[in-house]
């Protein structure tokens, strides 16, 4: 009897200690901006001066990456929000998610692991606010249901620009319209704070505020960002304009007011005492809408974001130079939680880099990445095709293969050559569907394609809407604008082949099915 007293003694002690020690594991909150690319102040201080950063406001987030680990080559896998977003849920190249790898018509697979359900069943609560997988969807399959949603403290931080316009103009000053904004991002977040019961938490906070449209003149309006502060600095694939230094600076008026909402965040968790047990993460989802280049590309402007990682574990203090691509948080996550990371995963933990006391290229195996697009507006093209592309970029080249070039990049320029009337400016600036939809619409977007005929402005045309060849290369270290496409030079005939090779490569080993019967899963099965 002795015996079994003292078994039995021994099981419930060690099923108090797993507890307790379940109990410590740290917090996770996912600070996830819609369409913010590689904008914020700190990597003005890292690339050096002389670009668009070095008016970006972003002190919240510069603040953490100079606390923890800044990356500067950090890239989406899709310039997509759903197949972004189901990359990094699941963890795998987007291309591996089925109807998940397009934006209008997305269907989550359960069948899929998400990281965030597999904390939860491993003891984790978790939450989130605004937007996580699929736009208009009224459950977040693959974050659970609508039970984990935070937002009863108000959704009218997604539309910042407008409601404080409105309420300027309704006789509240900016400050204090701001304030009530970034009172709702804290009342959502204290609500999820309560609600964890002593367990560890995972948060995701995903504000769609910098997703266009935004309000014309609001950055300098409400947050005193000059669009003249951009002359001179804007990369050479946007005219350097007046309406484009203005558009562009509205979109980094969002940017800061989602810095703000993370500044809330860090100090809701200093004031429920979980900061130093929280690993905070900051990112975007691609580069921003409305702009060549940006959302719906494969150069770096649609593919690079910001990515900073600090909380306990990590050495921070440090710029780190790996290639990652943010699928690969999915692992990371569940390596942090003590989590078995399943064996689908394709995507690599950034933990041990983490925990390193090294900085620039820390591991190196990271030394480049693979990035891809299918289908982004159904309507884009006729048939609701797809625009297939993949690449691959390391440290000095960024090689495309555009799998269908006699299809348009941003969609068929409906209503622009065809002897119908041509959009007028103000549905250019406020329609994204009335022609090139896979750009949203925006001044800068209006202004190209109105002034396309100029023979000034009619190249910016040419580069952001008109057919591509089947391939492209970029000499990073002479182009980093990816302007130049050099893939017919002799001279880089040797280099071009290897770098498509060890794109085809990979594309074949993670059974892509673009690789498979010319693409007909993507090109006739998701098109309908």
């Amino acid at each position: 009897m002795k015996n079994v007293l003292l078994a039995t003694t021994i099981l419930l002690l060690s099923g108090a200690c797993s507890n307790a020690f379940a109990d410590q594991r740290p917090n996770i909150v996912f600070a996830f901006a819609d369409d913010w690319g590689r904008h914020a102040g700190i990597y003005s201080e890292v690339d050096g001066p002389g670009t668009e950063n070095d008016i970006a406001q972003t002190p919240n987030f510069d603040r953490l990456s100079r606390e923890g680990v800044l990356f500067t080559n950090a890239f989406v896998n899709a310039p997509s929000c759903t197949p972004c977003r189901s990359s990094i849920l699941s963890g795998q190249h987007f291309w591996r998610t089925g109807r998940g790898a397009i934006l209008q018509g997305a269907v989550w697979d359960d069948n899929i692991p998400s990281w965030p359900l597999l904390l939860k069943a491993d003891g984790y609560h978790i939450g989130y606010t605004f937007k996580v997988w699929s736009p208009g969807k009224p459950i977040n399959a693959p974050f659970g249901s609508n039970e984990n949603k935070y937002s009863d403290g108000g959704r009218q931080f997604n539309g910042f620009s407008q409601y404080v316009t409105k309420a300027v103009e309704s006789g509240k000053t900016a400050k204090e319209a701001k304030q009530f904004l970034i009172n709702q991002v804290r009342t959502n977040f204290q609500s999820m704070l309560k609600d964890k019961e002593g367990k560890p938490f995972a948060y995701w906070f995903g504000p769609t505020n910098v997703h266009r449209k935004w309000i014309k003149g609001s950055g300098k309006r409400i947050w005193n960002i000059d669009p003249d502060g951009l002359k001179g600095k804007l990369p050479k694939f946007l005219p350097d304009v007046a309406e484009v230094r203005e558009d562009f600076a509205d979109y980094l008026g969002e940017a800061a007011a989602f810095d703000t909402a993370l500044g809330a965040l860090i100090d809701e968790l200093k004031t429920a005492g979980v900061y130093d047990n929280t690993i905070i993460v900051v990112s975007g989802d691609h580069g921003p809408a409305g702009f060549p280049h940006g959302k719906c590309n494969l150069y770096d402007f649609g593919t690079r974001v910001p990515l900073c990682i600090a909380g306990p574990g990590i050495n921070g203090g440090r710029i780190v130079q790996d290639f990652t691509t943010l699928p690969d948080l999915a692992p990371t996550f569940l390596a942090a939680a003590n989590v078995s990371i399943p064996s689908v995963m394709t995507a690599q933990s950034l933990w041990p880099t983490l925990k390193s006391q090294a900085s620039g290229l820390v591991d190196p195996a990271r030394t480049e990445v693979f990035t891809g697009r299918e289908r982004h507006v159904a309507t884009a093209r006729a048939g609701n095709l797809p625009y297939p592309q993949r690449a691959i970029r390391n440290k000095d080249y960024l090689y495309i293969i555009n799998f269908k070039p006699d299809r348009f990049p941003l969609g068929d320029p409906r209503n622009l050559n065809d002897g119908n009337t041509p959009p007028t400016l103000d549905r250019l600036t406020n329609n994204t569907f009335c022609t090139l939809a896979d750009e949203d619409a925006g001044p800068t977007k209006a202004w190209i394609v109105t002034n396309r005929k100029n023979p000034d402005v009619k190249p910016f045309f040419d580069n952001a809407y008109g057919k591509r060849p089947m391939e492209e290369l970029y000499d990073l270290k002479v182009d980093p604008h990816q302007l130049n496409n050099v893939a017919s030079h002799r001279e880089y005939h040797s280099l071009k082949n290897s770098l498509k090779n060890k794109l085809l490569g990979t594309l074949r080993e993670t059974k892509d099915p673009r690789m498979v019967n010319d693409g007909e899963y993507f090109d006739k099965v998701l098109t309908k």
